[in-house]
């Protein structure tokens, strides 16, 4: 497919040709395309919505200002709500918190791990 036939499909899709795409090799521009169309528009086992969460707590953790803007206003396009964005985003925060502590501290990995799995077989066996 050539640069106009995929700038075309993303006007059909989008309404528009995202600058992002205009940089992109002539090379590589179909296939980013085909994995931008299956990554942010089919649905797949993690629904769209929850996807979009995920890849908001990345860009936050990554500060890509880019990232944050797109995945933040995409996430409320496929219904997320802004409790659940700040649910998201107050558990971003603490798991990136919590892995700067135990990296920084350098915790045993080995025993970490250990305790992981018997508290995840504590929990299991003491569920109500």
């Amino acid at each position: 497919m050539n640069r106009e036939k995929i700038y075309q499909e993303m006007k059909e899709t989008l309404g528009l040709v995202p600058v992002m795409f205009t940089t992109i090799p002539d090379s590589t521009l179909e296939l980013e395309w085909d994995l931008f169309k299956k990554l942010q528009l089919e649905e797949g086992p993690i629904p769209l919505k929850y996807r979009e969460l995920i890849g908001l707590a990345t860009a936050a953790v990554t500060r890509c200002k880019y990232c944050t803007v797109f995945h933040y206003e995409v996430a409320k396009l496929h219904g997320a709500t802004d409790e659940e964005i700040e649910d998201a985003m107050h558990f971003t925060k603490a798991s990136s918190g919590w892995s700067a502590y135990v990296n920084g501290m350098q915790v045993d990995y080995e025993q970490f791990k250990a305790e992981v799995k018997e508290i995840v077989q504590y929990v299991k066996n003491h569920k109500k």
